[in-house]
């Protein structure tokens, strides 16, 4: 794969910056040692790690310390017509997991049925995260909120190996996600699942004066700590877009100029860096989300942001719709395209 050609105009400013905001040598870096070296001290049973490593040993990366995950829940999310559409193919949940499996992927993350339908064929082959909330778009009119579909319990019995949730940060109903998805994933823990959050942001008040600041560094990461607070052993976030939303809106939460001075800048590498940051220096692990397809340039989009998570020192990718809404051909060569970053050793961690 020709990484250079793929970046275009940005491949020497990705490819060659250095964080000096915050520096390597201050993080928790990535490695095939990772369990051993950061897991094992903390208060995660025998059985999450023995799960936690069964993820870092799957796939095309098994064995590097990073993952690549195949997420499939956008028919709940975004509507199964939105989802599949472009690739009815999709539909059958077993060729959701069959991308997973034949893409390398170190799991795969979809909802309760999707897995339940298919797992006495698949749990032994690729570890399942299931999905344990959504947001569905068929109430009138739309709302905005992440509610259980099932239990940690059911997730266990049909032998996944991780729970995943998702958070609206910033919403009128974060706080009851807070606390549901804290016993959840307490329960999982008990159970011997690891666990993955997805740290969104959801407001309309995050938009001022033309400007999004849902990825904004300085507020994803506050969520992403947030997130490892509440023991997620994994976040899952998007790559950060800008900076400054604490700044935009007035009279809103707390932060500190050296954010904005001193310990980032505007390179999309260091703003990524501030979310690894806030996950406790890099113990927990960032994967960040390959966002929407939006056809031709997908491999090329996918390739930066996994280059720039690499050299963040995040560790991985979670990529859907780039893969899913294609011939299953193509969606392989997708995932394999986002793997060939991090088995790339001339990528380093900035």
């Amino acid at each position: 794969m020709d990484i250079q050609s793929l970046l275009g105009d940005e491949a020497d400013s990705l490819l060659t910056h250095e964080s000096k905001g915050i520096p390597k040598d201050d993080l928790v870096l990535p490695g095939p040692d990772y369990i051993d070296r950061v897991m094992t001290a903390s208060d995660r049973s025998p059985q999450v790690l023995r799960n936690l490593q069964a993820l870092f040993s799957h796939g095309r990366l098994g064995g590097t310390g990073y993952v690549s995950i195949l997420p499939v829940d956008q028919g709940i999310e975004h509507s199964a017509a939105a989802s599949f559409a472009p690739n009815p193919q999709y539909f059958d949940p077993a060729n959701i997991v069959k991308l997973a499996v034949e893409g390398g992927c170190n799991a795969v993350a979809t909802t309760f049925g999707v897995l339940g339908i298919v797992s006495r064929t698949y749990a032994h082959k690729i570890p399942f995260i299931v999905k344990l909330n959504h947001n569905e778009l068929l109430t009138f009119p739309n709302q905005f909120d992440q509610v259980m579909f099932g239990s940690v319990d059911q997730a266990y019995d049909l032998g996944a190996a991780g729970v995943g949730a998702t958070i609206y940060f910033g919403s009128e109903q974060s706080t009851r996600q807070i606390q549901e998805v804290s016993e959840a994933f307490a329960r999982a823990h008990e159970l011997g699942l690891f666990t993955v959050l997805w740290c969104y942001l959801r407001n309309s008040g995050f938009k001022v004066d033309g400007t999004d600041y849902h990825t904004a560094a300085d507020l994803t990461g506050q969520a992403d700590h947030i997130g490892v607070t509440i023991e997620a052993d994994i976040i899952k976030q998007k790559l950060p877009t800008n900076n400054g939303g604490y700044n935009a809106l007035s009279g809103y939460g707390k932060t500190s100029k050296l954010v904005y001075d001193s310990l980032t800048t505007d390179h999309p590498i260091d703003l990524a860096r501030w979310q690894v940051a806030n996950g406790y220096m890099g113990r927990i692990g960032l994967i960040n989300s390959g966002g929407e397809s939006k056809g031709a340039t997908d491999t090329a989009e996918a390739v930066r942001t996994a280059v720039i998570n690499k050299r963040a020192a995040g560790i991985g990718l979670i990529s859907g719709r780039k893969a899913f809404q294609r011939p299953m051909a193509e969606g392989i060569d997708l995932l394999n395209a986002i793997q060939d970053v991090y088995l790339d050793d001339s990528i380093t961690i900035a």
